[in-house]
């Protein structure tokens, strides 16, 4: 079985947007509602498979 990438993602906020990123390189869209940020930040994780895990909160 292949190694995966560790998904653990963040937002950072410049100026007025937010956006998610991730370990594995992947980076969302600018947001100007964090609360959007932090669901690209979910959507990334299910789509990768390993869904949320409490060790590695959304910010």
């Amino acid at each position: 079985m292949p190694d995966r990438a560790l998904h653990a993602t963040s937002t950072t906020e410049r100026g007025s947007f937010c956006t998610a990123r991730c370990e594995c390189g992947w980076r969302g869209p600018a947001r100007r509602a964090r609360s959007q940020a932090r669901t690209d930040a979910e959507r990334h994780l299910s789509a990768a498979g390993d869904g949320p895990r409490p060790d590695h909160p959304v910010e």
